[in-house]
């Protein structure tokens, strides 16, 4: 009964909204029929052993489509469905299902700014573009940034630019503005904070061979898009790192920079 309402609410609202609907069903170590049939259940935090999830879903013709992910009892999920729902059925097995938004443990704003420190900062010294300054909030929401400062000519929140590319992470990650950046390299610095430049300089370290030590709390410098970060704060910083390349280029996005240098940090 359960599956003819999942049905008929599908049939009702797929073809209009588009949206499709996930059903995760639970044995709870049972195998009969009755049992799986009595274990649908609404949710990720009720599945059990099996773990066997199906879609609902309607295409343009109006044929139900039904993917399975799961090897458990897949026969009997067919068999089932390919019984009991009389509209012409396609019966699709998912090898490795993709995870719904619900399912990656997302924190809220609020419970963002209560998790443990991580003691990394960013600082973004005189980025132009708007849309480079929201893709570094939302990369330093993914890796857990303490903070990021916006120094010179940076955009500052609210900006419609900056919520295009960060998705709402300016509202989860502290930010604060400085007009100078080398004051604010002197500030961290006095503050406890190593200051590493990233940047390509005659004696910088390859980024491969950093590694974040234990205890101690990092503020990393991303320049402007043309100039890079600025040479006195280049010579205020405790060292620098480079990014290794292999083209012709040598020169990455200031937000990838981010990328790849939070997730080195944040490896150890």
């Amino acid at each position: 009964q359960l599956l003819y309402l999942v049905h008929y609410l599908a049939s009702a609202i797929v073809p209009f909204t588009g949206i499709a609907f996930c059903v995760f069903v639970s044995a709870d170590g049972s195998h009969s029929l009755e049992d799986f049939v009595a274990d649908i259940v609404f949710g990720r935090y009720q599945l059990q052993s099996f773990h066997l999830a199906f879609f609902l879903a309607f295409d343009k013709f109006k044929n139900l489509l039904v993917l399975f992910h799961g090897y458990t009892i897949y026969n009997v999920c067919v068999n089932y469905v390919k019984a009991n729902v009389r509209k012409k059925c396609y019966i699709c097995f998912m090898k490795d299902r993709k995870l719904l938004n619900s399912e990656l443990g997302r924190v809220k704003p609020q419970e963002y700014r209560e998790l443990p420190e991580s003691g990394l900062v960013l600082v973004l010294d005189n980025v132009r573009s708007a849309h480079n300054i929201g893709s570094a909030f939302r990369t330093s929401d993914a890796f857990k940034v303490d903070k990021v400062f916006l120094c010179g000519i940076c955009a500052c929140p609210p900006s419609a630019e900056i919520h295009k590319s960060a998705l709402g992470a300016e509202d989860s990650v502290p930010w604060e503005h400085w007009q100078e950046t080398i004051e604010l390299v002197r500030h961290l610095k006095a503050a406890g904070y190593k200051v590493v430049s990233v940047e390509q300089t005659v004696d910088s370290v390859s980024l491969e061979k950093f590694a974040s030590a234990e205890g101690e709390k990092y503020a990393f410098v991303f320049g402007n898009e043309v100039d890079g970060v600025s040479q006195e704060v280049v010579d205020e910083s405790d060292f620098v790192l480079e990014i290794p390349q292999f083209g012709t280029k040598h020169s990455l996005n200031v937000s990838v920079s981010v990328g790849v240098v939070l997730w080195q940090a944040r490896r150890f």
